[in-house]
């Protein structure tokens, strides 16, 4: 089912717990990051809600009274969805359902809503669609018929068995798709850095940063450009030149965003193996996000956790013609003095960026010199 049709869209209540691990500014950062995905994916937010609890309630995140005021909410404001910035349980997410009575989605399922209607070339669509049935599988509902068979291994109740029998369709499906991944990827890894022509040097960083406009204006392409978050999802490579005589390849793949699902990440392998075998990347962040410091962190770890960590790479701080760009920009630099200020939408800076790629590739990429026998024409 779509999260909205022409006909209809659906109203939303945000909710979150914060519990003693959370830090309380990022976690009121990250419940207005839930609205801007929520929407992103064409719903209308008719409200939030939230609590402060030591630790979530096992059985549906909310405590008893909390889960009263949410459904009153939901009566009050018409709403028909309720969307969750903490992950839940699959037993959670089915106690919730039924004592609300509406469509229950946590931050990890609209994610992959959004990239599911982002998805446009095939290897990206069955990137999604792994990632979706992944979560599937991890959220088949659980009834009562089924909690009051469910036991250790030597059981075999009936209740087991439907679970069983549910689930294969969906195992032989990932089974598939995991085999079609690693084709696309056997064909990505064939073509090797030893054939490249010339260095790659790979655009990443916090979705909505401006990633997708820094390429269009270095490379005078027209890649996909939207103020929304994940508005693009396939790899793009543009020819760049930094001097009339070399050049580079320029990626831009998808965003990175706090929270992203590990099912996602592992999904998206061949896709982000753009950045594992780049030269050099360029971590693009807002300068003028109010807690950049966050997103520099989130990009950092997605790095790490795809295999990233150790590619060179150059801060790049976007956004710079904004109005309350100065300060941050100088907090910034304080704190990364190699950090180069720029502003993708009028230019700002962005010979200083061709100059310190150069240079960075002159000391990092040692098997594969710059072309300087071919010129621009």
């Amino acid at each position: 089912m779509r999260l909205h049709d022409t006909q209809h869209v659906e109203r939303a209540l945000l909710a979150q717990v914060v519990h003693s691990r959370m830090d309380p500014p990022e976690a009121a950062d990250s419940l207005l990051e839930l609205g801007r995905l929520a929407d992103t994916a064409g719903l209308e937010v008719a409200g939030q809600i939230t609590q402060n609890r030591e630790k979530p309630d096992g059985g549906t995140l909310f405590g008893k009274g909390k889960v009263e005021d949410l459904k009153s909410l939901v009566a009050e404001t018409s709403a028909n969805t309720v969307i969750f910035d903490n992950a839940l349980s699959a037993i959670q997410s089915y106690n919730l359902a039924k004592a609300l009575g509406v469509r229950i989605m946590d931050r990890t399922e609209i994610i992959l809503e959004i990239f599911a209607r982002r998805a446009r070339s095939s290897e990206a669509q069955v990137q999604v669609e792994l990632a979706r049935l992944q979560f599937q599988l991890s959220r088949i509902p659980v009834t009562e018929a089924q909690q009051r068979f469910k036991g250790g291994t030597s059981m075999r109740g009936p209740g087991e068995s439907h679970l069983q029998l549910r689930n294969e369709p969906l195992r032989r499906r990932i089974a598939e798709l995991k085999r079609k991944l690693a084709e696309i990827q056997a064909r990505q890894t064939s073509q090797s850095k030893a054939k490249r022509t010339w260095p790659v040097v790979s655009l990443v960083g916090y979705t909505n940063a401006g990633k997708s406009t820094l390429l269009n204006t270095l490379s005078d392409a027209d890649a996909y450009v939207d103020d929304r978050l994940f508005a693009t999802l396939d790899t793009k490579t543009r020819k760049v030149w930094l001097t009339p005589s070399r050049q580079i390849l320029l990626t831009d793949t998808v965003g990175f965003i706090r929270n992203l699902p590990h099912n996602l990440v592992a999904s998206f392998k061949s896709t982000l193996n753009v950045a594992v075998q780049a030269d050099l990347l360029l971590i693009v962040v807002d300068a003028t996000y109010p807690r950049v410091d966050d997103h520099i962190a989130v990009c950092t770890a997605t790095l790490a956790e795809i295999g990233a960590q150790n590619v060179p790479f150059l801060l790049v701080l976007n956004k710079c013609d904004h109005g309350n760009a100065d300060n941050a920009v100088l907090h910034l630099t304080e704190k990364h003095p190699q950090a180069i200020p720029v502003s993708a939408k009028t230019g700002y800076g962005l010979d200083l960026l061709k100059q310190a790629i150069t240079e960075e590739l002159q000391k990092c990429c040692t098997l594969w010199r710059l072309p300087s026998a071919t010129s621009r024409t």
